[in-house]
Order: structure tokens, then C-alpha cells, then sequence
């Protein structure tokens, strides 16, 4: 299990500066068939015995472990915001600018924050930005906005699974897998589904 203090280095750097309240921002769902993307921005406290041990990158996690960390980020964020774009405004919009407006929504409606650290991203927020190249692995405050993204967003499909059957939501999340690219052929579209991906992939189906 990954310690907290070894993900405080750009926290620590920007502390230095004279920031009191770094958040963080991560997204999930950029590439899925199906479904949302979600960004979460979280700030959390940096006081010793306040800090939060085993939140790393999301993907390094098993769902179990996300699931505590979930609960155990929220309880412990001094502030945090979560915002979903719906398939409709990806097809609209495309899915950088989706994701995008989705961060600077989350990091813009935070009730406290003086420095946004993102995952690669400048979405052109209100607050200073550092985009940090595989920032989930690298900083406390993004790795736990990957977990509550990641987290948000399965149950969201889980939820979707149980209103569209047959479509394997629960395993796959909306991604393109074998299961969901059969379904999608034999069943047609949902009204989840990003048409814009569907017809690139060129993937068969009814509306």
C-alpha cells in the first residue's frame, strides 16, 4: 500500500508558495461507448495524522479498495465537487471540451481552493492550473480525485446495467467490449450511448 507522504511532493512544492488550499482533479470515462464522463475535484487536508494512506491512481486499485477510499476521501475532503457530461452534450461537443467544461466546473464550484493540480488537462479554470502529466500516480489530491471519479461513475453504469439489460453495463462500464459490441448489434442503441463514438467505431445497431 502506497504511503500518503510519498504523493505530497507537488503539494508540498506549492505549499511552499504560500497555497492553503490545493485541489485536485482527475476524470473517468473519456473512452467509453457508453455513458458519461465524470470529473471530480477534491481538496484535502495535508496535516499529518490527517492524511489518508493507500489512495493512489485509481486503475492500481481493486473495486473493493476503491469503495473504502471512497468513503474514506469524502468524509475526510474539506471540500469536493463532482460533475458528470451526459452522452448527448459528448456528441454535441466532443469529448476533450466535454471533459474539459466537466473540470473547470468541478474545480470552479469547490466552496475552497487557491491552486487546481489536473491530470495532464487545463481546462481554463478560475483558479491557478498545473497540469501534471500522469498526475494520479504522482499527487495525493489527484489520486483521490481519480478514486472518487472512478468510483462515482461505476455505480452510475452499475444503475445503467439494471435499466438496460443485456448490454453487460455492470462489467464493462460502457466500454467497447465484446459483449457490449454484440449487444449493440443484436439490440440497437440505448439512450446512453455516444452516437458520435458508436459511428466511428462503426459499430452496428438501430437507433
Amino acid at each position: 500500500m502506497k504511503k500518503a507522504t510519498e504523493m505530497l511532493d507537488y503539494e508540498r512544492e506549492y505549499s511552499a508558495k504560500g497555497y492553503t488550499a490545493i485541489c485536485g482533479s482527475d476524470e473517468v470515462g473519456r473512452g467509453p461507448l457508453a455513458g458519461p464522463v465524470v470529473v471530480a475535484a477534491v481538496c484535502m487536508p495535508l496535516e499529518e495524522g490527517r492524511l489518508i494512506d493507500g489512495i493512489d491512481d485509481s486503475k492500481k486499485l481493486s473495486p473493493k479498495r476503491r469503495d473504502a477510499l471512497y468513503d474514506a476521501i469524502l468524509a475526510a475532503a474539506r471540500a469536493y465537487n463532482i460533475v458528470e457530461v451526459p452522452p448527448e452534450e459528448i456528441d454535441r461537443i466532443n469529448i476533450l471540451n466535454a471533459t474539459k467544461k466537466a473540470m473547470r466546473e468541478a474545480i470552479d464550484g469547490l466552496e475552497t481552493a487557491d491552486l487546481a493540480l489536473t491530470d495532464a488537462l487545463d481546462p481554463g479554470c478560475k483558479l491557478p492550473c498545473v497540469p501534471i502529466i500522469k498526475g494520479d500516480a504522482k499527487s495525493y489530491n489527484i489520486a483521490a480525485a481519480s478514486i472518487v471519479a472512478k468510483v462515482y461513475r461505476d455505480r452510475m453504469m452499475d444503475e445503467y446495467a439494471a435499466q438496460y439489460p443485456g448490454y453487460g453495463f455492470e462489467r464493462n462500464k460502457g466500454y467497447g467490449s465484446r459483449e457490449h459490441i454484440a449487444a449493440i448489434a443484436e439490440k440497437g442503441l440505448t439512450p446512453i450511448h455516444r452516437r458520435t463514438f458508436v459511428t466511428r467505431m462503426k459499430v452496428g445497431g438501430n437507433e
